[in-house]
């Protein structure tokens, strides 16, 4: 089995630029691969190697300024979920758009997730969702609100749409991994909102540590990797993702009309042009290839 880390760090970069080719060089040099973001505020990504592997890819990032307390979620992969090692170099490492947002100087309450359910089961509280749509689709906490939102940097008009709804309420959000309630509790503050919480750990926390005949979780849970998808006690959830918009995909929906493997399925079947369908087959054509071949193809 390999390991997958998740991780990041909110921390002061002032030259991410200097940081990448330590990280690639030895992230490369034990065969780990994944992505990692860098950017002024700090590093974000997912990673996968053996045990070996992803201990000195975490040991060299334990290394970089401010990230000697660095934490990360652990799961297991029974193949390589990434074809190859990328670190990139973004303007944020998770995109609000928002450039008074600053989770360095403050951010709402950490909630360990053996105290979740009973935060969220409250009547006074609202549980907001702060991720995708294409993510929430599969799987959310019992009652929790859905903003809809295509891209976490639509979550500020959405709020200042909605605010009005939760006026007196305790807002508890959470995420994936906890990195976007970072973001999404300081903007709360700066709006005012003083009981601000959110799921330490994020999602895959708690479906590592709380156990299923006690979750309010119900569905999968969207991951950024070959997997798809995880459930309780982090399993793959049997989804697979559509090679076209890169939204799950579940076993119902490919036996459906619009899905072509690769090309479309029916969430993107009116979403791209001819053009664009003829590109994606010949990218599953070029896959197909490579698999014959015992290699993996780069598109996949």
């Amino acid at each position: 089995m390999l390991t997958v880390a998740a991780l990041y760090q909110f921390t002061r970069f002032p030259d991410p630029a200097a940081l990448r080719p330590g990280l690639l060089e030895v992230c490369q040099a034990h065969g780990v691969k994944g992505s990692l973001l860098l950017a002024p505020e700090g590093i974000n990504g997912t990673i996968a190697g053996t045990r070996e592997g992803i201990d000195a890819a975490l040991a060299a990032i334990r290394t970089l300024p401010g990230c000697a307390g660095l934490e990360w979620k652990e799961s297991q992969a029974g193949t390589m979920p990434f074809g190859r090692m990328k670190v990139k170099l973004k303007r944020e490492i998770v995109t609000m758009g928002q450039p008074d947002v600053d989770p360095l100087a403050r951010v709402g309450n950490y909630v360990a997730p053996a105290e979740w359910n009973a935060l969220i089961s409250d009547p006074g509280t609202v549980v907001i969702d702060t991720r995708n749509d294409y993510e929430v689709a599969i799987g959310t906490f019992r009652g929790a609100v859905d903003p809809g939102t295509r891209a976490f940097g639509e979550f500020p008009d959405w709020w200042q749409e909605n605010r009005d709804r939760f006026a007196g309420k305790r807002i508890a959000m959470f995420c994936t991994g906890g990195i976007r309630c970072e973001k999404s509790t300081n903007y709360l503050l700066g709006q005012g909102i003083n009981q601000v919480y959110h799921l330490k750990g994020g999602i895959l926390k708690y479906l590592e540590e709380v156990p299923a005949a006690e979750s309010l979780w119900q569905g999968q849970c969207f991951v950024f990797d070959d997997r798809v998808s995880v459930g309780h006690g982090l399993v793959p959830g049997g989804l697979s993702v559509c090679g076209a918009c890169r939204r799950p995909v579940t076993a119902a929906e490919r036996q459906h009309p619009a899905y072509e493997e690769g090309v479309t399925c029916p969430a993107c079947e009116t979403e791209y042009s001819q053009a664009d369908r003829e590109r994606f087959r010949e990218r599953q054509r070029q896959m197909r290839l490579a698999a014959g071949r015992g290699e993996r193809h780069l598109g996949a």
